[in-house]
């Protein structure tokens, strides 16, 4: 077995690795994730150079979860020759359902704006994929329940773990013969308000872990009473509060954050909330059909539901900017590097009475990033918008483990593994949990480079 990791280090983003195996007949190839790039002009790139396997030669591909950073790159994958067969579990195909053909949407209106406005480099700009390639994409995915052994042949096995993340998300096993491995995909909180919390596993002879907290402790204050207080004085200048949201999990969190808020009186129960991403209304539908992955009851999931006007069309996008304050518009993308939220940016950034909230990890190079560093300005469709609203962060409504919980997550194997590699964070980070687990642990660990490729068996 040989391991060669195609994203996902040095950085949050990308998440590709490709398992080969040399079987007793023949070589098979598994890739597991198939992320888009994110964040940095350099990292973005790597999305349009071509890879250095040819996705005809793969046999199957595996997704932890359903992001994009770990999904977004498939429907190029197909686009390039890959035919095989996609295992991911129910919830993930669900969300899948509407994340790709929302980001080739997005790509294909983002390369359609940059031609109309002409601030683009290249003539014509072209999408990475379209939405046809999205839904050839699809056709390939093959829902699988959790703690179901897939047989892939040859020796070689499949099984998903819940692990905590978002609807769906899992650890992934792929044992062949007496060997195995376990990718951890983005691994959840223990005590997530919504989410149950991630299995514990006893065993695996390698381990790819995430570190995206590697480096860091979340706050443990309700995150209510900040949110409270940064929508209270908000309003109290007629403002608004724009919260750049991932679709799938931040939105569903911050909007039964808001429920309870009205419910308590701790915010004004006049207050309009609007959640402008189409995904994100779809997805939250999406938690009652999958009610066994996570802690909401029937009235509770109603209750998420209700609490935000749901936007869908262009149109009434277009309205929530020339719409006075207060309100909390609730959009995607969670780092503001796409979708509706940057329109929004554009609108309410230069006006100081407003909030821009983020509530979870901004990678480096995305506009959230740059916004919690103090930039005093953003660059949005070749065009530079000043930052004049407030710029506030809630930490601990992040989706992933700190290192403390993913040090007592580990704490549940009965043996460590053979090696630990450490991805899926940025480098401080990533370094950061080598050592905790060196010296807390003293297991094996390593942390590696892009395209670095190490024999495991």
């Amino acid at each position: 077995m040989e391991l060669t990791f195609l994203g996902a280090t040095g950085t949050v983003t990308g998440s590709k690795y490709l398992l080969t195996c040399e079987t007793d007949n023949g070589t098979r190839r598994i890739l597991v994730d198939c992320g888009l790039f994110q964040g940095l002009k350099q990292l973005r790139l790597k999305n349009w150079a071509a890879l250095p396997i040819n996705p005809k030669d793969v046999d199957v591909v595996v997704l932890t979860h359903a992001h994009i950073d770990h999904t977004g790159y498939l429907p190029l994958f197909v686009k390039n020759g890959f035919s095989g067969k996609v295992y991911c579990t129910e919830a993930t195909r669900d969300l899948c359902d509407i994340l790709l053909p929302d980001s080739a949407h997005l790509q294909e209106e983002e390369a359609d704006y940059a031609n109309r406005r002409g601030f683009s480099k290249h003539k014509p700009a072209l999408p990475l994929y379209t939405k046809e390639d999205a839904d050839n994409a699809l056709e390939l995915l093959v829902a699988v329940d959790f703690e179901q052994t897939v047989d892939l042949g040859d020796g070689l096995t499949l099984t998903f773990t819940p692990n905590g993340h978002i609807l769906g998300s899992a650890f992934v096993r792929i044992q062949y013969k007496k060997t195995s491995i376990v990718f951890s995909g983005d691994i959840g909180r223990p005590n997530d308000i919504l989410m149950k919390p991630p299995v514990r596993l006893k065993q695996a002879d390698y381990l790819v872990l995430e570190s995206t907290y590697g480096n860091r402790l979340h706050e443990h204050d309700d995150p209510k009473v900040k949110l409270a207080a940064v929508i209270n004085k908000t309003v109290k200048r007629k403002g608004v509060v724009l919260i750049p949201v991932f679709a799938v999990g931040r939105a569903q969190e911050l909007l039964y954050y808001i429920h309870l808020l009205k419910v308590s009186g701790a915010i004004s129960k006049d207050i309009p909330v609007y959640l402008n991403s189409p995904m994100a209304v779809d997805a939250t539908a999406i938690f009652s059909h999958h009610s066994g992955e996570h802690r909401l009851s029937p009235d509770q999931c109603s209750a998420l539901s209700h609490t935000a006007n749901m936007v869908n069309s262009v149109e009434e996008s277009k309205r929530l900017n020339e719409t006075k304050g207060p309100m909390i518009i609730l959009s995607a993308s969670g780092m503001a590097s796409g979708g509706r939220v940057v329109h929004h940016l554009k609108a309410f950034a230069p006006k100081p009475n407003n909030t821009i909230l983020f509530v979870g990890f901004q990678a480096a190079g995305t506009r959230g990033s740059a916004m919690l560093d103090g930039a005093e300005s953003i660059k949005i469709h070749g065009e530079y918008v000043p930052v004049r609203a407030d710029v506030e962060l809630i930490s601990n409504l992040s989706a992933h483990a700190e290192y403390s919980e993913i040090i007592d997550w580990l704490g549940g194997f009965e043996s460590p593994p053979k090696k630990t590699f450490i991805t899926h964070g940025e480098p401080v980070a990533a370094d950061a949990m080598r050592l905790h687990i060196e010296e807390q642990l003293h297991w094996s660990v390593e942390v590696p480079e892009y395209l670095e490729k190490v024999t495991l068996i």
